[in-house]
């Protein structure tokens, strides 16, 4: 009843809200699904301290027999292990703590019970996503968090850049669920089965020893025959492509920073702490299937590296306190695929961990601020709010210092980033995959460039002479303590998250922590490896959040003028990273515009002048022309009659007579 009651009650707070919120009223609808998403939260610390922190073994709750077809045959059930037990915690007190927030942030909206109704959506989606113990029913929760995410972005569907965002957001995560589920068809064609226990079971002996194939052909694609290996290869690939989407990873990113258009409370939960992370998610819990396959564990470290890049770059420049905490998720969600594919599983579930806590505490200060200034989102019209929110100011310090890494090296003392972070630069150090170099340098640098946005972002909103107009900094206020509570407790997880944790998600107690739910094969040596690197790699992400403190600090409070001046003189740098490397305007080129005039064609064109001009509409028409000429003949006078019958017979006699002749 534990488990089920942890699933089942934000569906029953979304369906109370949702079909009876009008009748009880905003008020209610708030205090039952926040009272319901509480009550999971305390069940879900539960669960993990009996099942990781326990010595249970993994075990399956079934629902109800789902689906027969054919040798097709899954069950709804839950799958109850370590890796659950840690993202439902993870979930639920993200959830229960935005959910509380909410009722101080969102108090002024007349569409309340909406709102709390799709938070409790979007959380039972998620919680079937993770609670998953097929491929299909992770699908289900994988769309359901999908439809989610559209209806909170595009909340307030009355502004037209939330529905654009919205609907942005929908179509760039079709493109990624598309290989999603050809990557299951691959492994039900090659498995025939969708469970999870007997494809790991199938899959653990499905290669040869030495990891080749035997030359038979298992899978045909895209009119390519292919053998076991390159058939696993193609399968992981198709199942990381829906991971790129879901988890905004270069060349499928551009969703994530225009989804800042919905309320600030969703970003905390949908894209900084759960959805973002389902990718990440799925490829652990996948692992299995992912070690029989270098070639795309390599892909997967390349693809997270450059955007771990990518998007430090882009964070450097954006003056939106939102979107550059946006971009910050998008670049710590690149250090997470680094680890899964250098095969660090345990050290990206330990990231997703620590980062569910700074991340939402970050955004739910952001709004804090936003709530604070008249609802101003561009860090240029702020300024000099530390003395005036004090509360927010701390605890987005808190949110900065963990985001950066701060700690000493070589110690058990440090922030959750501190722990989670350097744990994934000194395995990218010490793994012997060919992209390990690319990735251990780019992460190094995205380390760097992290650290001088994140300061940034600090000494632009609260430091230095307010650049707000005298009328906003009057009305400046600290917000009310529904909403400064969610961000004490964050904090704690901020600041403790990874000293508590880091010996079992990726230590000494990782075997009894884990206990098989994340798969390493025996080549994988990255857990002892990581251990062993020289100082100064164990050191280099704290001098990278050193220099980037003292280069955001020397630009931003001793001498403001030298980032206007780099601008000017470096400007096309500027704008490129500024416009996001251009890929808005890229995709725009290459698919939006073509799509358009391709539909203003087939409208025109197609529906205009072919079918309505000349197909099954224009011959209509023409048969209606002929049909009201021909009704005029009918005037009903008898003389018309009786002229046209002595035209019939003078035409008739005129035959006769001429054919006669012949």
């Amino acid at each position: 009843m534990l488990y089920l009651a942890i699933v089942f009650l934000p569906l029953l707070g979304f369906l109370i809200a949702g079909l009876f919120g009008s009748s009880i009223g905003a008020k209610a609808s708030e205090y039952v699904t926040t009272g319901l998403m509480i009550v999971v939260a305390v069940l879900s610390w539960i669960a993990f301290t009996t099942v990781a922190l326990g010595h249970g073994e993994a075990f399956k709750i079934p629902v109800l027999h789902w689906v027969e077809s054919g040798s097709l045959s899954f069950d709804w059930a839950l799958r109850i292990d370590t890796l659950t037990a840690v993202v439902l915690i993870v979930v639920n007190t993200v959830s229960a703590l935005v959910h509380t927030y909410s009722i101080g942030y969102m108090h002024h909206d007349p569409h309340r019970p909406r709102f709390f109704a799709y938070l409790s959506l979007f959380t039972f989606a998620m919680l079937m996503l993770v609670t998953g113990d097929n491929l299909v029913q992770m699908f289900f929760g994988w769309e359901g968090v999908g439809l989610a995410s559209y209806l909170l972005i595009g909340f307030w569907f009355k502004k037209p850049s939330a529905n654009a965002a919205a609907m942005k957001a929908f179509i760039v995560n079709r493109v990624g669920d598309f290989g999603f589920l050809l990557g299951i068809f691959s492994l039900f064609v090659l498995f025939d089965t969708v469970q999870f226990d007997t494809l790991f079971a199938s899959a653990a002996q499905y290669l040869p020893a030495e990891g080749a194939g035997d030359g038979k052909v298992v899978l045909n694609f895209l009119g390519y025959a292919l053998g076991k290996q390159e058939a696993i290869t193609v399968a992981c690939l198709l199942l990381f492509m829906g991971a790129m989407g879901k988890s905004a990873q270069f060349l499928l990113h551009t969703w994530l920073p225009d989804a800042m258009e919905g309320p600030t409370p969703v970003s905390a939960l949908i894209h900084a702490a759960t959805m973002v992370t389902a990718g990440v998610f799925m490829v652990a819990r996948l692992s299995p299937i992912f070690e029989l396959s270098h070639t795309a564990l390599i892909v997967v470290t390349v693809v997270g590296a450059t955007t771990a890049f990518f998007a430090a770059t882009v964070g450097l420049v954006q003056n939106d306190i939102k979107r550059v905490i946006a971009y910050s998720t998008c670049s710590q969600l690149g250090y997470m695929f680094v680890a899964l594919g250098l095969g660090a599983y345990g050290a990206a579930i330990f990231h997703l961990f620590t980062h569910a806590f700074f991340k939402a505490l970050l955004f739910l200060g952001a709004g804090s601020v936003i709530h604070a200034v008249s609802d101003e989102q561009d860090m240029r019209n702020m300024g000099g709010l530390r003395k005036l929110i004090p509360q927010t100011y701390w605890m987005m310090v808190i949110g900065t210092i963990a985001l950066t890494g701060l700690g000493i090296p070589g110690t058990s003392i440090g922030t959750a980033g501190f722990f989670s972070k350097d744990a994934i630069i000194e395995s990218a150090y010490a793994s012997t995959s060919p992209a390990a170099g690319y990735a251990f340098v780019l992460l190094v640098v995205a380390a760097l460039f992290t650290s001088f946005y994140s300061w940034r972002l600090i000494f632009m909103t609260f430091h230095g002479k307010p650049r707000a107009s005298h009328e906003v900094m009057h009305h400046v206020h600290e917000s009310p303590y529904v909403m400064l509570v969610p961000l004490f407790i964050l904090a704690i997880g901020a600041l403790f998250a990874g000293v508590v944790f880091h010996e079992y998600f990726f230590g000494h107690e990782y075997a009894e922590f884990w206990k098989g739910a994340l798969f390493t094969g025996k080549e994988n040596e990255i857990l002892e490896l990581h251990h062993h690197v020289p100082a100064l790699v164990a050191a280099s992400p704290f001098i990278a959040m050193l220099a980037g403190f003292i280069l955001s600090w020397y630009f931003y409070i001793r001498s403001p003028q030298t980032p206007v001046r780099l601008a000017e003189q470096h400007r096309g740098l500027y704008q490129f990273l500024l416009n996001k490397w251009y890929f808005d305007e890229l995709y725009n080129f290459l698919f939006v515009r073509p799509a358009m005039a391709l539909g203003k064609f087939l409208w025109k064109k197609g529906d205009g002048w072919l079918i309505d001009g000349h197909g099954p509409d224009g011959i209509s028409a023409r048969v209606v022309d002929v049909t009201n000429r021909v009704v005029r003949l009918q005037t009903g006078y008898l003389y018309h009659y009786a002229f046209a019958m002595l035209i019939g017979v003078a035409a008739l006699v005129t035959w006769m007579m001429l054919g006669s002749n012949f």
